[in-house]
This record gives structure tokens, C-alpha cells and sequence, in this order.
């Protein structure tokens, strides 16, 4: 009975969840160029490939690739080796060609299902921290600890505003200039640091304002930042879907913000009131130590979409970054560095469990397989599940339980 009581979503979330059809609205330039390259890719890959699994394989390169160029340059103002920065802009492009193609491929195979968009939105809010931390690497941004911060702070804020935005309309946009133009032009910034050195990124610009080249690529990205951050805005008091311009929940449209702001907030306070200069020494893990509540809080605003419902405003990813602020409060009794590392552990883990969690409800529910395509028929053995049993995942946690014993 306690597995029962400790459930993340209930019978209703699940209904409304096996109920929901994804909705999504593209302008973007280059995935208009970008679809006879992923139409032929997807013709390669084998049909008994699963898509969460490509999406997932893709994430992997992201994060691995990533992970070298960090540890040759952790503060991100160390030179690293120039094919950890052609191995990193090649791992951005295996992970945004994969995520390209796992959608299709659902739809080729017939398996289809709400766990796809859920398990696609939640590697890419992971991704979201690995690739804004590769490009501050790429163009060295560790010198200007402020630039850095806003940054990858930016993206995964507005990350989130896409998602925010959603809840609010039911529907998920992209701009002419999004996401994939985003990620190609970092991984131009790859390119070049792979071809020169990431040394060409301190060249002066304009010695009147002391504006380097690194600092003006930042500055372009914010321009990007604002003018997607202002349609969000936008979007989100025009009204949503739901009763008198609410959320698809019912609720208030800037009811989201809340969350986000219990992970934003103590960040910025922690690096700002840090003794030991703690993000300054350690931006990196600073950053996918935060990166990771941020990437939770965000999967919770998606299946709050998916679910039509209410979105909690606390977590318990939030004891992480309490770690730092109660040792800071009794002035560093233990060194930062530590604390963070075990912020940094502890939030990982959570990120994980909820996922395996959230993941395997699902699964249940829909009698499905997240990394395999086990039922012939795709989507109508979905459909005819979810008709035949409603709500009553007890009863289907029951019998596969019962099997298992057996």
C-alpha cells in the first residue's frame, strides 16, 4: 500500500494524460531546410529502434561530449584541446538530429504515445543545461562570471517560458529564429574554436568599450533571449485555452512563475553573497547543479500541461540549493565547494528518481515499454487500453505485481 499513497500522478492525471494530443506550431527556417536530411535519416534507422531510445542515445552523446570538454576546462577560462571542441559541436549535432527524428519515427512504427512528448521535453530540458554551458565554454565566458550567469540562466529560463506558455495556450510554438537555429549556431561556435583555438574568442572588438568578440557573441544571444522571451510574455497574458482566459488547468496564467522563481532566485543569491566565491571557482558545476532543480521544475510544468493540472509550487529538488543558503546563513561552517558537490549529488538523484517514476506510472497505465516497441498495432492497442481500463491503474500495478511474484 505505500507504493500505492506515493504516487506521483492519480487516476484522473492518467486519464487526462492518455487523453492528451500534442499540439505544435513551427515557423523555424531551418527545420524547414533541415527536413529532407531528417526524412532520409529516419529512413536509415531500424524499425524496431524505439524512439524514446534514439532520443535518449542522443542525449547521451550530448551529455558525454559535454562532460570532456568540462573537465578540460571547469572554470570555463582554461584553453582546452581543440577536438574537445570539435568532439562537442559533433555530439550537439547527433543529439539534435536524433531528437529531430524520434517523432517521426513514432509516427512510422505506430507507437505513438503522450509518454513520447513527456520523455522528448524532459531529455531536452537536460540538454537545455549541457548545451548553454558548452557554448560559455566554447568562447571562454568564465572571464566575465556575470555574462556567464545570465547566459545559462537565460536559456533555461527560457526554456521554461516555452513550456510556460503551453500550460497557458495548450499549444507549443516556435519562431522563424528558435531552438534548432540556436543550436547550430553553437555548434558554429565549436567550429571555430575547433579550427583556431577558443583563445580567438578574447579578441578585442572595440577597445573604447572594452567589448571582445566572446562578449559580443553573448550579446547577440540576448538580443535572441529578449525578442522570444517578449512573444512569451505576449502569448501568455493574451489568455489561455481554459475558462475566462486561464491555463489549460484552470488556473492562473502567471500561476507557473512561482516555481521557477524558488530556483532562479536562490541561485542568484547564493553567487552573490558567497564568501568562498563559489560559482566564480566552479561555474560549471554551479551551473549543472542548478541546471538539474530547473530541469525537474520544468518536467513538472509539463505534465502539468499534459495533465491539466494544478502545478505544486514546492519541491523537494529544492533542498539542494537549501544546502548552500543554510551554510552560507551560519557562515560557511562547512566549504562551499563540498556543499555544492553534495547539492550537485543530491539533486541528480532526485531528477532521476522522479523520472524513473513518472516514466514507469506511465508505462503501467498504457501498457507500454519505454524503450521498446513491444505491442503490434502502435497507437490502436494505446487507444483500445485506455478505453478498456479508464483511470484504474491500481489494478493494473496489482496484477503485474502478482505476475512478477509468480
Amino acid at each position: 500500500m505505500k507504493f500505492y499513497k506515493e504516487r506521483l500522478l492519480s487516476d484522473v492525471q492518467l486519464k487526462r494524460l492518455g487523453e492528451h494530443k500534442y499540439s505544435c506550431t513551427s515557423n523555424s527556417i531551418c527545420d524547414t531546410l533541415l527536413q529532407p536530411w531528417w526524412n532520409w535519416l529516419v529512413s536509415k534507422v531500424p524499425i524496431w529502434l524505439a524512439p524514446n531510445l534514439i532520443t535518449l542515445i542522443g542525449l547521451f552523446v550530448n551529455i558525454s561530449t559535454t562532460l570532456i570538454l568540462v573537465w578540460y576546462s571547469p572554470d570555463a577560462k582554461s584553453e582546452a584541446p581543440r577536438w574537445t571542441f570539435a568532439l562537442c559541436g559533433f555530439g550537439l549535432f547527433v543529439y539534435q538530429s536524433l531528437d529531430a527524428i524520434d517523432g517521426k519515427q513514432a509516427r512510422r512504427t505506430g507507437s505513438a504515445n503522450p509518454l513520447g512528448e513527456l520523455f522528448d521535453h524532459g531529455c531536452d530540458s537536460v540538454s537545455t543545461i549541457f548545451v548553454a554551458l558548452s557554448a560559455c565554454i566554447a568562447v571562454q565566458l568564465g572571464n566575465y562570471p556575470e555574462w556567464m550567469f545570465f547566459q545559462c540562466f537565460c536559456a533555461m529560463t527560457l526554456f521554461y517560458c516555452a513550456h510556460w506558455q503551453t500550460y497557458v495556450s495548450g499549444t507549443l510554438r516556435f519562431g522563424k529564429v528558435d531552438v534548432t537555429e540556436a543550436q547550430y549556431t553553437i555548434i558554429g561556435l565549436h567550429t571555430v574554436s575547433a579550427l583556431f583555438g577558443s583563445n580567438i574568442w578574447k579578441t578585442m572588438v572595440c577597445s573604447a568599450i572594452n567589448l571582445r568578440m566572446s562578449m559580443l557573441i553573448c550579446i547577440v544571444f540576448y538580443i535572441g533571449y529578449a525578442h522570444l522571451c517578449i512573444q512569451c510574455v505576449q502569448r501568455i497574458f493574451k489568455g489561455g485555452c481554459g475558462k475566462n482566459g486561464s491555463s489549460v488547468a484552470g488556473t492562473s496564467v502567471l500561476s507557473p512563475i512561482i516555481p521557477f522563481s524558488t530556483v532562479l532566485l536562490p541561485a542568484f543569491i547564493i553567487y552573490k553573497k558567497s564568501t568562498e566565491a563559489v560559482y566564480e571557482n566552479n561555474p560549471a558545476l554551479y551551473t549543472m547543479a542548478f541546471g538539474f532543480v530547473a530541469a525537474k521544475i520544468t518536467n513538472r510544468l509539463v505534465v502539468a500541461h499534459m495533465t491539466k493540472s494544478e502545478m505544486e509550487y514546492m519541491d523537494w529538488s529544492l533542498l539542494g540549493p537549501a544546502m548552500l543558503f543554510l551554510n552560507q546563513y551560519f557562515s560557511t561552517f562547512i566549504p562551499e565547494y563540498f556543499v555544492l558537490w553534495l547539492c550537485m549529488v543530491y539533486v541528480t538523484l532526485d531528477l532521476l528518481r522522479y523520472c524513473y517514476q513518472i516514466c514507469n506510472e506511465i508505462c503501467l497505465f498504457l501498457n507500454i515499454e519505454l524503450f521498446r516497441i513491444s505491442y503490434p498495432g502502435g497507437q490502436q492497442r494505446v487507444t483500445s487500453n485506455l478505453e478498456k481500463n479508464g483511470t484504474n491503474i491500481s489494478k493494473t500495478l496489482k496484477v503485474r505485481r502478482s505476475n512478477k511474484n509468480h
